[in-house]
């Protein structure tokens, strides 16, 4: 027998898995942190990340989803015991491999539950930082083969320049790719298909016939035309929404004052704070109080009534939810 009172914030042990186009060097979020091996994802919210604090230590996500259901995920998750949303940190030092995601309607036709549309907020960027988002316009399936047969596939795609605070949305279907030189913050739906296309002749397995079916030429992604900043609580807070899609609403904040995170009216979802900046304290009535740092992240189960974030001086974090309302994909450029 379980009850909402058995959950808390909790504060997720990031899973640091190493990529050949890593880096060793994660100073910039983790600077306590060393490694032998190039890292380039840190896994905040996958289904085998463990909880860090409370009496729930050690378990993961997957079981405390299966065993708590909504009052874990919120009513608006697609399933009722899987947790809803994958969060992690990308750390690109060479570029990726050009791949793609396949969207939800072929990735059922597949056997999967969804596909796997996501969106990268830039939190640190040099000024070499670049994305690939889709292919130029006019360009075909048949011609994105070509270019991948003759190592030019390069040349057909949409680069773009990116600054610290850009958000990018990437739908499924979309051929993308990320170059060195910035820090992301990805948050995506729970599936991680990934169909590699083109790899710089790296010796890794590439997936061109379910990796060119998945492909769409013509794709709602780009960089997101975000609506402008609102002070919340007086003069001394601040709240970006960033992004709001069919998949995930995505918001910034920057605190100097203590700010009450009550979900809004309608359905609940589950909350994952991601902490980029400063340090806090994160308060909910019957629980006890949660400290937290710059990359850690904690989920807030939707059961919770309310939830005050303190900062310590001041702290700024990303806010990943589940809409709880119909909602269109978002206005992007390219």
């Amino acid at each position: 027998m379980t009850s909402t009172h058995d959950l808390y914030p909790l504060v997720m042990l990031p899973i640091f898995d190493p990529r050949p186009w890593g880096t060793r060097d994660l100073s910039p979020i983790y600077p306590q942190h060393h490694f032998a091996e190039t890292i380039g994802e840190a896994w905040l919210t996958a289904d085998h990340s463990q909880v860090a604090n409370g009496w729930l230590r050690g378990q993961s996500l997957a079981r405390l989803s299966a065993k708590y259901g909504r009052d874990l995920v919120g009513e608006t998750a697609p399933a009722p015991a899987r947790f809803p949303l994958l969060v992690k940190f990308l750390f690109p030092c060479q570029k990726l491999s050009v791949q793609v995601h396949p969207d939800d309607e072929t990735a059922r036709r597949l056997g999967h539950a969804s596909g796997k549309t996501e969106c990268w907020y830039v939190a640190h960027a040099d000024e070499r930082a670049q994305v690939a988002i889709g292919l130029k316009p006019g360009v075909t399936r048949a011609q994105l083969e070509d270019s991948i047969l003759r190592e030019r596939a390069e040349e057909l795609l949409n680069w773009m320049e990116v600054r610290p605070g850009d958000m990018i949305y990437v739908a499924g279907g979309t051929v993308h790719t990320l170059g060195p030189g910035s820090i992301i913050v990805e948050t995506q739906q729970p599936c991680d298909i990934t169909y590699r296309l083109y790899d710089y002749g790296r010796p890794r397995q590439l997936h061109l016939r379910d990796g060119l079916s998945a492909v769409k030429e013509r794709v709602g992604s780009g960089k997101v035309i975000s609506p402008a900043p609102t002070r919340i609580e007086g003069e001394r807070n601040c709240r970006w929404p960033l992004l709001a899609s069919p998949y995930f609403v995505v918001e910034l904040f920057e605190l100097s004052q203590a700010y009450d995170l009550r979900p809004a009216m309608g359905k609940r979802s589950t909350q994952i704070l991601v902490v980029l900046e400063g340090c806090g304290i994160i308060e909910s009535a019957g629980c006890e109080p949660v400290a937290v740092a710059k990359g850690e992240a904690v989920v807030v189960p939707a059961a919770l009534d309310g939830v005050e974030v303190r900062p310590q001086w001041s702290i700024r974090f990303l806010k990943s939810s589940l809409p709880n309302q119909e909602v269109p994909e978002p206005l992007t450029e390219l």
